[in-house]
């Protein structure tokens, strides 16, 4: 690549930009960047202005001359751009709001990547990514595509399956958070111990090791019942059942928690759906987002603001920049990504889009082999890949048949007539963003299907 190197961030008005530029600055020396674009659709454009000024300030409080430049007009910035990341949200904090809460009037999870609520955010966000590929084709072929939409599994694993393209990499912050805690809990520093991912996006597993070999995961698990443990701020912190974990000798990831300790994750989650004054997670984004973004108006705010971490993506930009640095100067840095299998898991395909351990170099992601689960994990594993694999399908092709199957096989949606009613509220709540079950929302609002929860109902 020539010295200059040109990055564009759909999804550029997101409160996490702060971050990304943070990220940035501060690996300047190693990635010499020329210009930022930070893209935006019309419904975000006031945010992209708070948020492009912010991020300006920024650059213009370090020692470098990075121009940022702000449009609504994807085109006009992908032209040539080296590296793309995207972080957009389909629908807005809205959608959230009813990806949890029509679930939850039903006595159901209702998260943002998991459950019901995590099928609609894909259902809604694989076509855009798809599209925004093929512009990437024309553009700029030679790019690399950073992805930290959620659910960022399945659209990475989209981007490669549908939409055949290879220069991509998947990341999340809950691996990057899992290694900033973990080691100081047994007196250890990151760099004394090897870490080893494996799994999918929000459902993967770790085992650690000393720099001798030996094996130090069985201490971990004894710590976490001591100390904070590193459970992202968006995830309620119910302990694991320690037996459990000695058994499997692995740490999993916090969002695991939806799966082996179910009941009261959605007892937790009635709970604060139930009470006007706190509501779901994503109500209670909004209000920390609206606190952040009037704190990025501030004129003499130059640097990230630490309300930043009550977000549940924080320190995201560690994985971001490095990854993006680590493919620059072909740095060979070990990053979790979520990247194509090739064996690393082989209790997954080849061709399967898996969360790993991977050094990062030009060539982009080089999974390390991590092998085979024990049955209770590989069954999981398998469950919920093929889970996914059924509602990428159903995300491209439209097809209500495929998507009743996901919903089926989702362990955190109970079959059986509820979960076809919350499948169709969300169909109907979503329909600005899903054009490619129109035919079959027709049908529903023809037969008088509405969305029972009264706050999702009248949210636009």
């Amino acid at each position: 690549m020539t010295q200059g190197v040109k990055i564009v961030t759909i999804g550029g008005g997101s409160s996490y930009t702060p971050e990304l530029m943070e990220g940035f600055i501060k690996r300047y020396e190693e990635l010499p960047i020329s210009e930022i674009w930070l893209v935006d659709i019309e419904d975000g454009e006031e945010k992209l202005k708070i948020v492009g000024e912010m991020a300006q300030r920024m650059w213009n409080a370090s020692p470098y001359d990075v121009k940022v430049h702000l449009t609504l007009d994807r085109r006009e910035a992908l032209k040539d751009a080296d590296f793309v990341t995207t972080q957009f949200r389909v629908g807005m904090l809205n959608a959230r709001v009813k990806d949890e809460r029509i679930p939850l009037s039903y006595g159901m999870v209702g998260q943002e990547t998991n459950g019901a609520g995590g099928i609609f955010k894909a259902l809604r966000t694989i076509p855009v990514i798809l599209s925004i590929v093929e512009d990437m084709k024309e553009l700029c072929p030679n790019a690399w595509l950073v992805n930290f939409t959620n659910p960022s599994g399945m659209v990475t694993d989209s981007i490669v399956r549908y939409g055949k393209w290879e220069k991509v990499i998947g990341l999340c912050n809950v691996p990057v958070m899992a290694m900033m805690q973990e080691p100081k809990l047994i007196g250890k520093t990151k760099d004394e111990l090897v870490y080893s991912f494996a799994g999918i996006n929000h459902f993967h597993w770790h085992r650690v090791t000393d720099l001798e070999g030996n094996d130090v995961t069985s201490q971990i698990i004894d710590k976490l019942y001591e100390d904070d443990n590193g459970t992202p701020k968006n995830i309620h912190d119910i302990p694991y059942f320690k037996e459990q974990l000695k058994q499997m000798n692995l740490i999993p990831c916090g969002y695991h928690r939806y799966y082996y300790r179910h009941d009261e994750m959605l007892s937790h989650m009635l709970e604060e759906y139930n009470d006007p004054n706190v509501g779901t997670r994503a109500q209670q984004v909004k209000q920390t987002e609206a606190e952040l973004f009037e704190l990025y108006k501030d004129p003499n705010l130059s640097e990230k603001p630490e309300q930043l971490e009550k977000r549940g993506g924080a320190y995201y930009s560690d994985a971001a920049c490095e990854t993006i640095a680590s493919i620059y100067a072909n740095k060979n840095t070990e990053i979790v990504v979520s990247t194509k299998n090739n064996g690393a898991v082989l209790d997954l395909a080849p061709d399967d889009v898996v969360e790993v351990s991977a050094y990062i170099g030009s060539a982009g992601a080089r999974p390390i082999a991590f092998g085979s689960f024990e049955p209770a994990e590989r069954g999981w594993l398998q469950v919920m890949k093929n889970m996914e694999l059924c509602a990428e399908k159903a995300a491209v092709t439209g097809d209500y048949g495929t998507l009743l199957q996901a919903f089926i096989m989702n362990p955190l949606v109970p079959s059986g007539e509820t979960a076809k009613r919350v499948l169709d509220e969300l169909l109907i709540g979503h329909k600005k963003y899903l054009p490619q079950f129109a035919e079959k929302i027709a049908e529903l609002e023809a037969a008088g299907v509405t969305i029972k929860d009264e706050l999702a109902r009248n949210l636009k």
